[in-house]
């Protein structure tokens, strides 16, 4: 017999008011996969089905107190034993009438007294197998609504997904295209300031910008289809974390200067382990980038250090702080709501960085208080 069948064993109930019958009966319906429970009248056999689920009900007819015909009555009267299977046993011969009334009564069969062992068992085997096979559907069934659930739930996802993904595209290609029609009417007027070299330089640095944040947008929506499909992958080789980190603030170093968010870095010696390079610089680059977003033109302090088997690289501002309630959430996929305020672009960055530090065995998390700042800790697994 499989062993999980074993172990998922069926239950069945036996009714007779001579116990001899019920030894009998057990005995012969005895097998590893099935559970015999045992009852000598219609009461007992109620509180057993209040009790427990059966497959099948083996009932004999003419017992006193309450029949088998009275107690299939009630059976079918409560929701929880109505489709519980009934064979009446019975050691009168049938005739129309009797049979009538216990079809009625919701017997599926009869067996009649003395029992052929062969009937029994063979019947007892269909009813198991039917009621096997009806829990398989079911199963099958709550799997396909399940699936059909998340399947409802990606699409929605997808649906704005794509909604979020093309409003915000929509912008810089807005500003592209107002800037280039911008451009054509005064070449076509016969401005010469439009050939102004620090005109021509204020459109293409403006241009620059829009592309990069094309490119950025871009970037985030790729990221998140590997994501979701296991398709992040990874480059790892041997990568010192203070050099990738100190590369990435001297790159934004103007703009957090600008930004009034000068950035301070300690890291004491060189830390080295097996990652990506490119995809850590992806998440010092969001981490360091919200820090300037909300740091509140105060000096942003990165810090990384050694302890335990593993590096911890964090990124504290003194800006707005995060609500409690929106810590949890942050990490969420568009996510765009910290405090009373709103991240432009996608709201995809601290999810991406999330899933890469986990892709890398690391975790990310926040602390923070509202008004005093946040404090962004991303710790990976070094090298053995």
């Amino acid at each position: 017999m499989n062993e999980a069948v074993v172990q998922n064993k069926l239950s069945i109930l036996i009714v007779d008011d001579v116990k001899d019958n019920l030894l009998a009966l057990s005995s012969l319906l005895a097998r590893s996969d099935v559970t015999i429970f045992q009852a000598l009248s219609g009461n007992e056999a109620l509180e057993l089905l209040m009790e427990h689920e059966f497959c099948l009900a083996m009932v004999d007819v003419q017992m006193p107190e309450m029949s088998g015909f009275e107690l299939a009555e009630l059976m079918r009267g409560s929701n929880r034993t109505k489709n519980v299977p009934i064979i009446f046993v019975t050691a009168t011969e049938k005739d129309r009438r009797f049979s009538f009334k216990g079809y009625e009564s919701g017997a599926v069969d009869f067996l009649l007294k003395p029992l052929d062992t062969h009937a029994v068992k063979s019947k007892v085997s269909i009813f198991i197998e039917l009621f096997r096979h009806k829990e398989d559907q079911e199963k099958l069934l709550a799997a396909l609504k399940k699936t059909q659930a998340e399947l409802e739930q990606e699409v929605r996802a997808r649906d704005e997904f794509m909604s979020i993904a093309s409003h915000e595209l929509k912008t810089p290609l807005s500003t592209l295209k107002l800037q280039a029609q911008m451009m054509k009417r005064k070449i076509q007027k016969g401005d010469s300031d439009a050939f102004a070299p620090e005109n021509v330089n204020k459109l293409v640095d403006q241009t620059e910008k829009q592309v990069v944040r094309l490119e950025r947008l871009v970037d985030d929506m790729l990221d998140i289809t590997r994501i979701r499909t296991g398709k992040l992958t990874l480059q790892m080789a041997e990568t010192d974390l203070c050099e990738v980190t100190k590369d990435v603030m001297e790159r934004l170093r103007p703009q957090m200067i600008a930004a009034g968010t000068p950035p301070t870095f300690e890291c004491a010696e060189k830390i080295k382990g097996t990652w990506d390079r490119m995809r850590l610089e992806q998440v010092v680059t969001n981490l360091l980038t919200n820090a300037m977003k909300y740091g509140n033109k105060q000096p942003v302090s990165v810090k990384l250090h050694t302890s335990g088997g593993r590096a911890t690289l964090s990124v504290q501002d003194h800006g707005i702080g995060i609500q409690k309630d929106a810590q949890a959430v942050i990490f969420d996929c568009f996510e765009r709501a910290i405090s009373a305020h709103e991240i432009s672009g996608l709201g995809l960055g601290l999810f991406i960085s999330q899933e890469i530090v986990k892709s890398h065995g690391g975790k990310l998390w926040v602390e923070s208080e509202i008004a005093q700042g946040s404090t962004f800790f991303v710790e990976l697994p070094l090298t053995d």
